[in-house]
């Protein structure tokens, strides 16, 4: 959704027969498209015109507008909320470390492999994460949901250098499936909805810190469990914030991070900083030493697209400072899309709360209206 909003506005922006035209973006009352019609505008304000996280929502509560939080794709009561602003620094951040970049993104291809008959997997890191639904014994549809086996993943993983599985639920196929074909396999198994131990958040961390290419992980769905670990890395290796990492993973997959996992990673944040921050002080004497240790976390990740081209090119192995001097990203039409936050309706609220997914949100309309 986010992409295509993208494209629209800018084809809109840049046309000559609307130059004198002032482009003005709305919803209806409905407040959860309000909010998605926050975060779009938001963001496309933070990628499109460098605007700070900040400085795009200063304009979108301008005239005291609130929105609805988002929340995890759980029934129960929520425990915990991600707000626009937290939506807009995720954004930021993944224009930081090179996650996100629409000039070479392959929305089809993007939508293809989400779709359960495709394997329904997503990248939350391009070239280091890959979160993916839960192999099944045999590839076969069962109730009208297609399941797939190990070897259905085999091609697409070789060509896009995922070594390394990774398996949170259940044993529902063996591993020897993956090891007898090369992949390195994993178990670090806990229960369904909750959150991980001690034990197993340093086991994860050791095994991706160390994995030769990138690495898939799975629960059951993919969602919760394996959200929740991704998202640990996330906070010691770039430093994002928990709010950060937790909306970065369910734009890039939907109804990520489920009920008590929310707060587990927020409880998290800070050891798992201090963590990052004694690797990289470890990394740094090392090298001025001149005993730099082997590593194998990846670096220099180029987009968030996930097609079989070198666009999504596997990272040189090399000791790495993850907290590193962000990319700056290219500013334009920073002028005339001004008018989009003189002229919305900044009564209007943001995201689907059942899934809080901006690429997914309820369609929203571009309309030209005359100067």
């Amino acid at each position: 959704m986010f992409y295509r909003f993208c494209c629209k506005l800018t084809k809109k922006l840049k046309s000559i027969t609307l130059s004198r035209k002032k482009i003005i973006f709305y919803t209806c009352g409905d407040q959860k498209k309000q909010a998605n019609a926050a975060y779009l505008i938001g963001s496309y304000a933070v990628m499109h015109l460098h605007m700070t996280p900040e400085e795009a929502y200063s304009l979108l509560v301008s005239r005291n507008s609130t929105y609805l939080p988002f929340r995890d794709a759980s029934f129960g009561t929520c425990m915990y909320n991600l707000n626009i602003l937290d939506c807009l620094r995720a954004v930021h951040k993944a224009l930081q470390f090179g996650w996100l970049d629409f000039s070479n993104f392959d929305v089809e291809e993007y939508e293809h492999y989400e779709r359960a008959e495709n394997g329904d997997f997503n990248w939350i890191i391009p070239g280091k994460f890959l979160a993916f639904s839960g192999p099944h014994p045999k590839s076969k549809i069962e109730n009208g949901y297609p399941l797939h086996a190990p070897e259905a993943y085999f091609p697409y993983f070789r060509k896009h250098n995922i070594t390394t599985i990774i398996r949170l639920n259940k044993k529902m196929y063996d591993a020897r499936r993956f090891t007898d074909s090369g992949f390195e396999h994993h178990d670090l198994f806990f229960v369904d909805g909750s959150a991980p131990n001690d034990n197993i958040v340093r086991k994860f961390l050791n095994i991706c810190e160390n994995a030769e290419g990138a690495t898939a992980v799975h629960c059951k769905a993919g969602l919760g469990r394996t959200g929740t670990l991704i998202g640990c890395y996330m906070m010691k290796h770039y430093r994002l914030t928990a709010a950060e990492a937790i909306a970065w993973i369910r734009i890039c997959r939907p109804g990520s991070v489920i009920g008590p996992q929310q707060n587990f990673i927020e409880d998290k944040q800070s050891s798992l900083w201090a963590e990052g921050d004694l690797f990289r002080e470890k990394m740094r004497s090392e090298r001025e030493n001149g005993k730099m240790a082997v590593t194998r976390i990846l670096s220099g990740v180029d987009d968030i697209t996930i097609n079989g081209s070198n666009k999504n090119r596997t990272p040189k192995k090399e000791e790495l400072e993850l907290v590193q001097q962000p990319r700056q990203c290219p500013c334009s039409l920073a002028i005339i899309i001004f008018y989009i936050f003189i002229y919305v309706d900044l009564t209007l609220s943001a995201v689907d709360t059942s899934h809080m997914n901006p690429f997914h949100s309820h369609l929203l309309s571009i309309r030209d209206k005359d100067g």
